[in-house]
């Protein structure tokens, strides 16, 4: 489910009249005129001068993006604008997880490779020196749970740990109810999973029998959670914020925190990190145009606020 980023003055007019001699004599000053009682200063306004339109470096042809699917509601957005500002430009995006995107950057299969974690944590070295890393925002993740889990509005690290490790089963060891918990996992090759576990379980060994699942997407594991009685799992911003999954979801704090941009922005929020955007090698042509856009104030200033995630500048 895609959703799926940015005066006036007045003119005074003053007379000086000043009286000079060939010696040494005084300059005299005249005297300010007291104001007329009632009377009102006069400002000229200049007309306010336009904002002008951002530039737009349009090429034309076709790329395509892969990759992350908690990125993929901004990359889509702003694919979309930038078509719209530019007819003979397309931007295909393409989901598949943050180790999918950089593997097939790193192959030159795709033009951008769409990764939450660095390129370093899931390629060879070689393969990961070849690539160029473009951080276009800052984004962050909730742990969600099905809204029949009452009772929970906050998980500690701690608790997470226990209930991602399987050492919790049960809803009600945590505050919640007699409900046996369902773990919905993403793969391996998933960016949001690498970085839950990274920041979070602390490299914890996951649960791997009982109650799980897995699902290949941040959207398909928004669905699983809402219809699995029961269920956790951890989502982007950008898609527990979209009103039709919102109230179908019972999102949490982390360590008594609120899931917001703001708290990301403030480092207070501690489950956030880069979006990246990977190239193989030097960018040109319409996918240089393309990453310049997304750094560009439509995209930074309007488009990424609407869609959850921080600017570049937030970190």
């Amino acid at each position: 489910m895609l959703n799926g980023t940015r005066r006036f003055g007045a003119l005074a007019i003053a007379a000086a009249i000043v009286v000079g001699a060939c010696s040494s004599a005084a300059t005299a000053t005249p005297a300010t005129p007291a104001p007329t009682p009632g009377a009102t200063d006069t400002a000229v306004a200049a007309a306010p001068t336009p904002t002008p339109a951002p530039t737009i470096n349009c090429q034309t042809g076709s790329i395509t993006t892969a990759g992350s699917t908690a990125l993929q509601p901004l990359i889509q957005d702003a694919a979309t604008a930038y078509a719209a500002a530019c007819p003979g430009a397309t931007v295909t995006v393409n989901g598949g997880g943050s180790g999918t995107g950089l593997t097939q950057v790193a192959a030159g299969s795709v033009n951008i490779g769409a990764s939450d974690v660095l390129a370093a944590t899931k390629l060879q070295a070689a393969d990961a020196a070849k690539l160029v890393d473009h951080v276009v925002c800052r984004q962050g993740w909730i742990v969600v749970t099905n809204p029949d889990v009452t009772g929970v509005t906050n998980l500690t690290t701690a608790q997470n740990v226990a209930i991602w490790t399987g050492a919790d089963t049960n809803w009600n060891q945590v505050g919640g109810p007699d409900l046996p918990i369902v773990l919905i996992f993403r793969p391996a090759s998933s960016g949001t999973r690498a970085t839950f576990l990274k920041l979070v379980l602390g490299g914890a060994k996951e649960a791997t029998g009982g109650q799980t699942l897995t699902e290949d997407s941040n959207g398909a594991v928004t669905t699983a959670v809402t219809k699995t009685k029961g269920a956790v799992s951890v989502i982007g911003f950008s898609y527990y914020n979209d009103p039709a999954n919102k109230a179908l979801l019972n999102g949490l704090q982390l360590d008594g925190v609120d899931a917001t941009i703001a708290n990301v922005g403030a480092s207070t929020y501690k489950l956030s990190a880069d979006g990246n955007l990977y190239t193989n090698g030097t960018a040109s042509g319409l996918t240089q145009a393309f990453l310049d856009f997304m750094m560009g104030p439509q995209v930074q200033g309007t488009i990424i606020p609407k869609d959850s995630y921080g600017p570049v500048a937030a970190q």
